[in-house]
């Protein structure tokens, strides 16, 4: 053996290896966008769980406090009223973090929107199309740039946006600015991750598959579309939220700490296939009565 390596096994040998060191996030403070419903609850408990403390963001002040009251007991938090679409606020969340903390470690962006809903693509309405991509897209950006100043002035950070694989590559009658905006997400992450690097920051991304949420349920809910995701997902069945922890705090902790600019799959191997099988006439039939005044119904050759 090489002194080299020889060297590199002594230093191995000293370090902790174990899962309580290299995931442990004594000490730290995380900001969770989103955090009155669904994934960012899910967020906010594990990072807390993991000793973080924890800043809590979304529009629905009256929610946020309720999620504080059931963080684990003696966590420090913080729930602060925040709408992804204005950029003041967003500096406010962040002043506010701070203020309360002395900085930011881990910035969790995981606030988002459907807006358009299920309509046929070609008759997505502009303005919810704009809609969409100004929360998916320019409000992360801007909480990006926003935590991303603080972490660079003070040399360490990690950022975590909660992307989806609707995001990497086409998916057959989806919302069109949805699927749009989470690939310039994870666009984002990939610049991001190479230009902060060298400055301390990591930037890296989560792409869930289907899991039950506030946003999921309703569509879950129905057997038709329920059969339809799990014949398309390799491990046959929907996410279970608990297993997004995992890569959560990898990317989070030092167990990370060499991973930027990457995006994880979570997905029960759904991007490990290729294509995507068309609507049966029952969910199609689903998808035209869900949306309003025809929305649904696809423009046909002829019609």
């Amino acid at each position: 053996m090489s002194r080299h390596l020889a060297t590199k096994g002594i230093a191995m040998a000293s370090t902790d290896l174990s899962a309580n060191a290299l995931f442990d996030l004594s000490g730290k403070t995380a900001i969770v966008t989103g955090a009155s419903s669904g994934l960012g609850v899910m967020f906010a408990n594990a990072l807390a769980t993991n000793g973080a403390n924890v800043v809590l963001a979304a529009r629905r002040t009256d929610r946020l406090e309720q999620v504080r009251g059931a963080l684990p007991e003696g966590t420090g938090s913080l729930a602060v009223a925040c709408d992804i679409t204005d950029p003041e606020q967003i500096e406010a969340m962040c002043e506010a973090t701070v203020s309360e903390f002395g900085g930011i470690d881990v910035f969790v962006a995981n606030a988002g929107v459907v807006a358009e809903g299920l309509p046929a693509i070609e008759k997505t309405p502009p303005e919810l199309f704009a809609a969409g991509i100004a929360a998916n897209l320019n409000g992360t950006f801007n909480c990006l740039a926003s935590a991303g100043r603080r972490m660079l002035a003070a040399g360490r950070g990690s950022i975590i946006v909660i992307s989806s694989i609707t995001g990497m590559s086409g998916h057959r009658a989806y919302p069109a600015a949805y699927g749009a905006s989470k690939a310039a997400q994870i666009q984002l992450v990939q610049q991001l991750g190479a230009t902060w690097a060298d400055r301390g920051v990591r930037v890296n991304a989560i792409a869930p598959g289907w899991f039950p949420s506030e946003m999921t349920n309703d569509l879950i809910g129905i057997p038709a579309w329920q059969a339809r995701l799990t014949e398309q997902t390799p491990l046959g069945r929907l996410g279970e939220q608990e297993e997004l922890v995992g890569p959560l705090l990898l990317l989070a902790s030092d167990a990370g700490s060499y991973m930027t600019g990457t995006v994880v799959p979570v997905d029960g191997g759904w991007t490990s296939t290729s294509g995507s099988s068309p609507y049966s006439d029952e969910v199609a039939g689903i998808v035209t009565s869900i949306m309003p005044d025809g929305l649904g119904m696809p423009v046909l050759p002829g019609s």
